[in-house]
């Protein structure tokens, strides 16, 4: 499987904190590698809309679609509890 980073992830991911940043590359080389890595807590987030949800950290989400071969990054951004 292939990523791609949408510019609005990408301008997300250079604001995050230097650890978020850290963290999502670690995060989206499991994502390429097993969508069921147990670490991503990857779940479909919205149905109706195709997005899924993986974990960065505990307090960091980014949100992709699947399409094809490839893993669209949409957007990563503090989980709010």
């Amino acid at each position: 499987m292939n990523a791609q980073l949408s510019q609005r992830a990408i301008e997300a991911l250079a604001s995050a904190p230097l650890d978020v940043q850290k963290a999502f590359i670690k995060q989206l080389r499991f994502l390429i590698r097993d969508l069921r890595h147990p670490g991503l807590h990857a779940k479909k987030f919205d149905e109706s809309d195709a997005l899924w949800q993986g974990r960065v950290t505990q307090d960091w989400r980014f949100y992709f679609r699947v399409v094809g071969d490839t893993y669209h990054i949409e957007n990563i951004r503090s989980h709010s509890k």
